[in-house]
C-alpha cells in the first residue's frame, strides 16, 4: 500500500524548497551528480565526500538533491523520522496509530552547521517541557532529523573533533545513543553522510575519511561557453527563483523518476562471480586498507547497473564508480628493498703492503675540527680536554671546519642562501590548557570559550553569558521544591540562585614563533635547510588550523624578522627562500627581538599563548651592551621565560665532539624551556617536540 501511494500522491514543494537551485539546471560537475544519484539509489554506498576549490557549486548541488530523493512515510508529529514498520517507535509513534496518521514526503537534506553544539547534534534535555511536566524529556537533535535522509556538513574538515566522534559513532552503528543529563535513550540514525571541503584548509580525519563511500574531486568549468551559460542561468534564477524552478520542473521530475525506477530495480540486480573477482583484484592492485573499498565498490556498481536499467553488473558499471571508491583509499606501494651491495673485488695477495694506507685510530692532522661559534664564556657540558685560547677566539667562532657539511660553510660575513627542505605533514600540536576564557576560531589547542559554542564540559554558578546549563539548574533547584510555591501550570519553581551556566571548550589557533640561529655554523650538515623545511611545514599546518606563524633570525650583529606574523603560504615561502646564512652569533639580539614581538602579540591579545622555538647552539659571541655575550644571552632568555603564557623550546645545534660547551642547555634552563639536541631536529620530529611540551 505504501508503495502505491508513493506513486499516486503528488508532492507539493515546501516553502524552503523554493529557494533551491534546480539539480537539472546545474552546468557540468557530472561526476558529482552521478555519485549523489547512486547514493540516493543505494544508501549502502555510504555517502560522498566532495573535495574542491571554493566557488565550484559543491553546496548548491548537494542541497538540490532534496528535489530528487525518494519518498518515505512518517507519522505526523514524529521528530525521530521513525519508520512506521520499524522496530523502534518513539513516544508519538507508539500513541498514534492508523493509516490516516501517515504522511508522505521526500527524504530530507539536513544541514549540520560548523558551530553546532553537542546537544544540538545528538539531542539533549528539553528544558521547557521539564519545567512544565517535571520529567526528563529528550529534545531530538540533528541525527534524529537526518534519519532516513542525508546529513550534509559543509566544510567538514573544519568540524570540531568531538562532533566528528558523535557522527562516526552514529554512522557506524546506525543509531544515536544519548547518555547525558539523566537521559538514556538510543534511537535509529541511518543517514547518508555528505560532506564538502576545500583541501587548502586541511584534511579530514582518517577515521571519518574512510567512512565516506565515494570521494569526488570537483573543479571550475574551463569551457568558456559553459561559463557564460552559468552566469546567464544564475542571473535568471536570482531575478525570479520560483519561475526559474518551474521552468526546470519537467527535467527535475524526469531525473527523480529515473532514480525511483532504479530503486525498484536494485533488489533484482545480480553480481556475477567473475565481477567480484575483478573488484577484488582492482582493490588489491591499488593497495587499499581493509575491505570497505571492495564492499562499497560492489554496492556502487549495482546501483550504477540499476540506474542504467540493467539487471546484471558489467565491467562498465565497475569502471564507472571505481574512481569514486578508490580516490581517497588507494595507497602507493611501498618502495622495494634496496639491491644487495656488489661483491668486493678480489684482493691481490702479492700487492706490496707498503702501498696500503696504514690503519690508525689517531685522527688525521688535516681533519681536526675546531668548535663552532666559540663564545667568550668557557662554560661547557663536558670537557675531555681543555680548549686552547685559539678555540675560544670569538672572531673564529663562525669558521665551521667540519668535513661532512653538505655545502661550503660561510665564514665571517660571507652570506649563503640555503635551499628549503621538503615540507612534511606535521603531527598534532597543542599548547597547555588553562582556565582563561577566550574568543576566536581555529583547530589547534583546546581552551575555554566565552561564546555559546564548543563542548559543554561542566557548569558554574558564575553568570555573564546567559548560556544556561539546564541539567545543573534543575539539579540545584530540586532539593528546595517542597518549600517553594509552585506556579500554576508548572512543576518546578526556579529562583535566580538556582541558575547555572555552561562552561564550554573548543579549539582555537595559536601563534608559533621561530627564533633561528642564522650564523655561519648553521650551514653545517644542512641544518638551515632542515629548519626551513620544518618552518614551512608548520606554516602549512598553521593555515589549516587557523594559526599565525612568524620567524626571527639572528646573525652578524643583529636580529631581523624574516617572516612577520602571517598565515600566507606564498609570503612565507618567499621570506624563507631568501633568508641568508653567515656571520657571527648574536643570541641576545634574537631573544630581545622575540621578546618584543611576543610583547606586541600580548598587547593585542592578552590571552594569546605563543610557542617560541629557539634553534641555536647558544654560543653567543656578540653583545649589544657591556656584558659578556653569553651572560647577556642568559639574561634575555630569563626575561623571555618569565611570562607563564609563553611556552619555549630550545633545540641545540651544537655538534657532538671532544669539546662541548653546553650553552644551549643553560639557555633552556634560563628560559624555563624544554631542551632537545640537534639530533631531534628532523623533518618528522621537530613538531613532535612542541607536542611534548603540553
Amino acid at each position: 500500500m505504501h508503495e502505491k501511494l508513493a506513486h499516486e500522491q503528488p508532492i507539493k514543494a515546501s516553502a524552503d524548497m523554493t529557494a533551491l537551485f534546480p539539480f537539472s539546471a546545474i552546468i557540468g560537475q557530472s561526476d558529482l551528480k552521478l555519485s549523489l544519484m547512486l547514493n540516493a539509489i543505494n544508501p549502502k554506498i555510504g555517502g560522498v565526500l566532495v573535495r574542491g576549490e571554493k566557488g565550484t557549486a559543491k553546496s548548491t548541488i548537494v542541497r538540490s538533491m532534496a528535489d530528487l530523493l525518494p519518498k518515505i512515510y512518517v507519522r505526523k508529529g514524529c521528530a525521530f523520522n521513525c519508520d512506521p514498520e520499524g522496530s523502534f517507535q518513539c513516544p508519538v509513534c507508539r500513541t498514534v496509530n492508523g493509516e490516516d496518521t501517515l504522511i508522505l514526503r521526500r527524504k530530507k537534506v539536513v544541514t549540520l552547521p560548523l558551530n553546532a553544539t553537542e546537544d544540538r547534534v545528538a539531542g539533549g534535555m528539553d528544558f521547557e517541557k521539564a519545567v512544565i511536566h517535571g520529567r526528563r524529556i529528550l529534545q531530538p537533535g540533528l541525527l534524529a532529523k537526518a534519519h532516513q535522509g542525508i546529513l550534509y556538513v559543509d566544510e567538514i574538515n573544519l568540524l570540531d573533533d568531538h562532533i566528528v566522534d558523535i557522527i562516526l559513532d552514529a554512522a557506524a552503528s546506525g543509531e544515536n545513543r544519548v547518555e547525558r543529563e539523566g537521559i538514556s535513550l538510543a534511537h535509529p540514525s541511518r543517514f547518508l553522510l555528505v560532506g564538502t571541503m576545500n583541501p587548502e584548509e586541511g584534511d579530514v580525519r582518517p577515521q571519518l575519511l574512510d567512512r565516506f563511500g565515494f570521494c569526488v574531486e570537483v573543479c571550475a568549468e574551463q569551457d568558456i561557453e559553459k561559463r557564460i551559460d552559468l552566469m546567464v542561468l544564475r542571473e535568471s534564477y536570482d531575478l525570479d527563483p520560483a519561475a526559474f524552478r518551474q521552468r526546470y520542473d519537467p527535467e527535475t521530475l524526469a531525473i527523480s523518476e529515473t532514480i525511483l525506477k532504479a530503486v525498484e530495480l536494485l533488489p533484482l540486480v545480480k553480481m556475477p562471480g567473475h565481477m567480484r573477482s575483478f573488484i577484488a583484484e582492482l582493490c588489491t592492485s591499488n593497495n587499499v586498507a581493509g575491505h570497505r573499498a571492495d564492499l562499497v565498490l560492489e554496492q556502487g556498481a549495482m546501483a550504477h547497473a540499476a540506474l542504467k536499467g540493467r539487471a546484471e553488473v558489467t565491467v562498465d558499471d565497475i569502471q564507472a564508480v571505481a574512481h569514486f571508491v578508490l580516490l581517497h583509499r588507494k595507497q602507493e606501494a611501498s618502495d622495494p628493498p634496496p639491491p644487495p651491495p656488489p661483491p668486493e673485488p678480489p684482493q691481490d695477495e702479492n700487492r706490496d703492503d707498503e702501498k696500503k694506507e696504514p690503519e690508525t685510530d689517531e685522527p688525521k692532522e688535516n681533519n681536526e675540527s675546531e668548535p663552532e661559534d666559540a663564545p667568550e664564556n668557557n662554560s661547557q657540558e663536558s670537557e675531555p680536554e681543555e680548549p686552547s685560547q685559539e678555540d675560544m677566539d670569538p672572531n673564529d667562532g663562525d669558521s665551521d671546519k667540519e668535513s661532512d657539511t653538505q655545502q661550503p660553510v660561510p665564514e665571517n660575513d660571507t652570506e649563503t642562501v640555503f635551499e628549503m627542505g621538503e615540507p612534511f605533514k606535521v603531527r598534532k600540536i597543542e599548547s597547555k590548557k588553562d582556565r582563561t576564557l577566550r574568543r576566536g576560531s581555529g583547530k589547534r589547542s583546546r581552551t575555554r570559550v566565552s561564546q555559546k559554542q564548543g563542548r559543554y564540559v561542566k557548569s558554574t554558578m558564575n553568570r555573564g553569558f546567559n548560556d544556561i546549563a539546564f541539567d545543573a539548574t534543575l539539579r540545584a533547584a530540586a532539593p528546595f521544591q517542597k518549600d517553594r510555591d509552585i506556579p500554576e501550570g508548572l512543576c518546578v519553581a526556579l529562583i535566580p540562585s538556582d541558575i547555572r551556566e555552561k562552561v564550554r571548550e573548543k579549539k582555537m589557533g595559536n601563534f608559533l614563533l621561530f627564533v633561528v640561529d642564522a650564523s655561519g655554523s648553521m650551514g653545517a650538515k644542512g641544518r638551515m635547510s632542515a629548519s626551513k623545511g620544518a618552518i614551512l611545514s608548520l606554516l602549512l599546518d598553521a593555515y589549516q588550523k587557523r594559526d599565525k606563524v612568524a620567524m626571527i633570525s639572528f646573525r652578524k650583529t643583529e636580529a631581523v624578522v624574516n617572516l612577520p606574523v602571517t598565515s600566507s603560504i606564498e609570503l612565507a615561502a618567499t621570506y624563507l627562500s631568501q633568508m641568508p646564512v653567515g656571520g657571527r652569533t648574536p643570541v641576545s639580539a634574537g631573544l630581545e627581538k622575540a621578546y618584543q614581538m611576543i610583547k606586541n602579540v600580548h598587547y593585542r591579545d592578552p590571552a594569546a599563548r605563543p610557542i617560541v622555538i629557539i634553534i641555536t647552539d647558544g654560543k653567543s659571541n656578540v653583545a649589544f651592551s657591556d656584558a659578556r655575550p653569553v651572560d647577556e644571552a642568559m639574561m634575555m632568555a630569563q626575561k623571555l621565560g618569565e611570562d607563564e603564557r609563553v611556552n619555549c623550546i630550545v633545540v641545540d645545534t651544537e655538534t657532538q665532539g671532544p669539546v662541548m660547551f653546553g650553552l644551549a642547555r643553560q639557555l633552556a634552563g634560563a628560559a624555563n624551556a624544554e631542551y632537545y639536541k640537534i639530533d631531534d631536529l628532523k623533518s618528522d620530529t621537530l613538531v613532535s617536540l612542541i607536542k611534548e611540551n603540553q
